[in-house]
């Protein structure tokens, strides 16, 4: 704890000298205006009764971050544990939950992994074309159907708005190399948007290098009051995976690709607002133990995940209706897993009230799914929201979670791993009571959360020399609070933003019969986060802090810093990651990089 306050006394006085001159720069659309773009109901941020918090655009040209992942470490309540760095592997966990348990989307569009949910992060998106990251926490089977156990992410892109070429190069420590391309399209009835990326590094360990790539393509075609939306994107991954899953082989090697694309179509008709959306996402994971000798042990699993939704909301006079339906196809060809296919079909409907002069809030809702290997499953759920002013809301809210086994956690075999085909799903009940406050710039937002889980699964073992075998350990209580804030100045002062967010995560178990635990009880126990941005005339500057502390491992402390000079072409930029140079791990087996500094140039051509 000491080197905690340490680094916190350094990270404030870093900053005071920076307090005294400066003037801000101008600011992106206000929160409150942000729109949360769920799948029926679209309800205003600042009229939303959960506990959700976004990634605003500024704050993404402002992080350290070179991948998703790390602009998710900024947020207090979401757990990022990453093995191959800059975009290469993450699993992302919130408020407890392991990586398996929380759902990824892209504009709405799911990116759940048959295979592990190791995959949910191979995501074809470079951060430069991200408009924003919507995180919401809590049950969001509800809204999205299974595997929203613990909470949602959805990754908003941009919808450009003039033509312009984009142009970036990175350049930094251990021969690290990022280039960039985007293109913006407009016309009177439409847009489009053209993103190539590219990321090396010859790693800062043995055997860490990465080649991460990615190409995404999105057009948006206006037909009078309906609009027309289609998605294709690409990624490539080739990581050096030392120790990713196991200590004891140094020269793992995993070549990732993936594919998503997507069509839907906006339309009004009597009143309904309806949007059908057909999707398609496929990956292939080769992996192999010994990198120099493929022929000794090798995995490739093969995944097409194909997705037909509709869904609709109608205004009325209670409020809003939400209905929707789908339709899942998943087929699985594995050299371990075998070959594997589900169906799923699943049904929701919700409706938000408006009641006491539109001071009170309702949201029921409930979703059905079918699955033709699983028990068919019911998502209740319910959000209440009371205006207390007009800046001043408390909230509450329920919800049944429920995720499906993967098929690594059934059938994965190998000398070190042993899937369990007799895996229940896991469930649980989840609560919520907050307040957010929300004027002139500043935003606060509190909650408390419980989530009771039942057959939750955990990959354990009895001793260090046997095999690692998932299982349904049993109940888990998990309960604890947050307290998230920031503050935008205004654009007379010198400082642009501060912002602070602290999770407390408590866990009460059955007792589990197995000293080793991988996933399910190396949750976060604490985790604060600070971060502030200043302004000079062109010159930007901000500083992240993070703290984590993790059951069964060493805790950590964390500072980012980024600089950016703007000009008339674009910008100049340096970016220093872990400035204090600090030894730690995210997950039990893979030690983390030192200080890594890194720097280069932007340039937009507007035409």
């Amino acid at each position: 704890m000491k080197v905690v306050i340490k680094n916190i006394v350094i990270f404030l006085l870093a900053l005071s000298p920076m307090i005294s001159f400066g003037q801000a720069e101008s600011m992106d659309q206000n929160i409150d205006e942000i729109v949360i773009q769920e799948n029926r109901l679209q309800t205003p941020f600042k009229e939303s009764s959960r506990s959700i918090q976004i990634i605003r655009r500024d704050q993404i040209e402002q992080a350290a971050a070179k991948d998703i992942a790390e602009l998710l470490q900024l947020v207090a309540g979401v757990d990022v544990r990453q093995r191959g760095v800059h975009g290469g592997q993450s699993d992302v966990g919130i408020r407890g939950g392991t990586f398996e348990q929380t759902l990824i989307l892209v504009n709405g569009i799911k990116l759940t992994d048959p295979q592990t949910g190791h995959h949910n992060m191979n995501i074809p998106v470079n951060i430069n074309v991200i408009e924003r990251i919507e995180i919401l926490k809590g049950p969001a089977a509800r809204i999205y159907g299974q595997n929203g156990f613990s909470g949602a992410i959805n990754i908003i892109t941009k919808k450009p708005e003039k033509n312009e070429l984009s142009f970036g190069v990175q350049y930094g420590e251990h021969n690290t190399l990022g280039l960039s391309l985007t293109e913006s399209i407009t016309t009177d009835k439409s847009s489009h948007i053209l993103s190539l990326n590219r990321n090396t590094s010859d790693g800062y360990q043995y055997n860490t290098d990465y080649k991460v790539e990615n190409i995404l393509y999105q057009g948006n075609i206006q037909t009078g009051a309906n609009e027309l939306t289609l998605s294709i994107g690409h990624s490539w991954r080739n990581l050096g995976a030392n120790a990713f899953y196991s200590s004891n082989f140094l020269d793992q090697y995993e070549e990732i690709t993936t594919t998503l694309a997507s069509i839907q179509y906006k339309f009004e008709a009597a009143g309904w607002y309806v949007t059908p959306r057909f999707s398609y996402r496929k990956n292939q994971d080769d992996f192999v133990l010994f990198r120099d000798n493929p022929e000794i042990y090798q995995n490739i699993h093969k995944s097409d995940n194909f997705l037909a939704e509709l869904n609709a909301r109608k205004i009325n006079k209670w409020g809003t209706l939400g209905i929707g339906g789908e339709f899942n196809k998943i087929l699985m060809e594995s050299t371990n897993l075998g070959d594997r296919e589900r169906e799923v079909v699943s049904l929701f409907v919700e409706q938000r009230f408006h009641l006491l002069d539109d001071k009170l809030d309702l949201t029921p809702g409930v979703s059905f799914s079918s699955y033709s290997d699983f028990d068919n499953r019911l998502f209740p759920g319910l959000d209440v929201g009371y205006a207390i002013s007009s800046d001043w809301k408390a909230f509450f809210n329920y919800g049944i979670t429920y995720r499906v086994p993967s098929y690594t956690d059934r059938f994965y075999e190998d000398p070190v791993n042993l899937g369990n085909p007799d895996l229940e799903p896991e469930e649980a009940s989840t609560y919520e009571i907050g307040t957010s406050y929300s004027k002139d710039g500043l935003l606060v937002q509190a909650s408390y959360f419980y989530r009771d889980g039942t057959d939750l699964i955990d990959w354990v073992r009895e001793s260090d020399t046997l095999q690692w075998q998932p299982v349904n350990i049993g109940e888990i209580q998990t309960h604890g609070f947050e307290l998230n804030g920031s503050y935008r100045f205004k654009e007379s002062l010198p400082i642009d933003q501060l912002s602070f967010g602290y999770a407390k995560i408590m866990v009460e178990q059955d007792q589990v019969d197995a000293p080793f635990s991988r996933y399910a009880l190396e949750h976060l126990n604490n985790q604060l986060t600070l971060g502030f941005q200043w302004s000079l005339q062109n010159f930007r500057h901000s500083v992240n802090f993070r703290y984590l502390d993790r059951v069964n491992l060493e805790d950590y402390s964390v500072v980012d810093s980024k600089f950016r000079y703007l000009t008339g072409w674009g910008e100049l930029n340096l970016s220093v990651n872990n400035v204090f140079d600090v030894a730690y791990r995210e997950t039990n087996l893979v030690d983390m990089p030192g200080r890594w500094i890194y720097g280069g140039f932007r340039y937009d051509l507007k035409y």
